[in-house]
């Protein structure tokens, strides 16, 4: 359903349908953590090694594991910022604060990952950036004529840095990543549809100016089955997806040229 890397380079898997978190590293699962958690969505591990997993339709909360696998404690989404669950688009995790992101838009402060709720769910104006400088947002425009935007400001005055469009010359048919290295370096992605087919375009981005870097082409997903999260930016640089196919998910490694 969703996955993370950690700064070892170990790849998390939310698999939701074994109600299991997986931890892979090499290319083999290392660590394997029972979840009772049926219906959890996303992941988001924090630097101490813990792991954060959004259930938005089951319990409702952010539930937080030892890195051990044992639970720490939960934090409810639903409060200050957070009327209807069903409207968190994504779970973040900055330092040893924990997030959920509301509509593509701002984030809400639930608490920490030792599992202890936040005095005051104060909100920040994007997706926070691994080099702590900035806040990101992003939208589309006009899908039809493949029109987006980047938005930076920065971190933590809120002050516009920059407002970059981005066009395609296809349809966009969504948003599927925004997020940056340690470097600071912003990845965004959508994925576009021509004459039916589909296909996920990257582009890297200056964070001081937010002109283009680089581009990259990648696959789309086309199975039937549901996921929260197919990309993942690497603290070093570039994107690891997960591709869904008839034998299961291959995860590739992709960068921009």
């Amino acid at each position: 359903m969703s996955f993370a890397v950690d700064s070892r380079g170990g790849v998390w898997v939310l698999d939701q349908v074994n109600e299991r978190v997986v931890r892979y590293e090499d290319g083999k699962p290392r660590t394997s953590l029972p979840l009772d958690r049926p219906r959890a969505q996303d992941i988001a591990v924090a630097e101490d090694g813990s792991v954060a997993v959004l259930d938005r339709f089951g319990g409702e909360d952010v539930v937080l594991l030892r890195p051990d696998g044992t639970v720490a404690g939960s934090l409810p989404l639903a409060g200050d910022g957070i009327e209807d669950i069903g409207l968190v688009t994504g779970l973040f995790v900055d330092g040893s604060n924990v997030y959920a992101e509301r509509e593509h838009g701002p984030l809400i402060l639930l608490g920490d990952t030792s599992g202890v709720p936040a005095p005051s769910r104060d909100e920040i104006a994007g997706r926070p950036s691994r080099d702590g400088k900035l806040f990101l947002k992003a939208g589309i425009t006009d899908a039809t004529a493949g029109r987006t935007y980047v938005v930076a400001n920065e971190r933590p005055s809120e002050d516009h840095r920059f407002t970059r469009e981005i066009r395609f010359d296809a349809y966009v048919w969504s948003i599927v990543l925004l997020d940056t290295d340690v470097s600071g370096t912003i990845y965004f992605a959508v994925e576009l549809e021509d004459g039916g087919e589909h296909a996920v375009v990257l582009t890297c981005l200056d964070p001081t100016t937010g002109v283009p870097q680089g581009t990259a082409a990648l696959p789309a997903n086309t199975m039937p089955e549901e996921s929260f999260r197919d990309f993942v930016v690497l603290d070093e640089g570039g994107v690891l997806a997960a591709l869904r196919t008839e034998n299961g998910v291959q995860y590739s490694y992709y960068e921009c040229e």
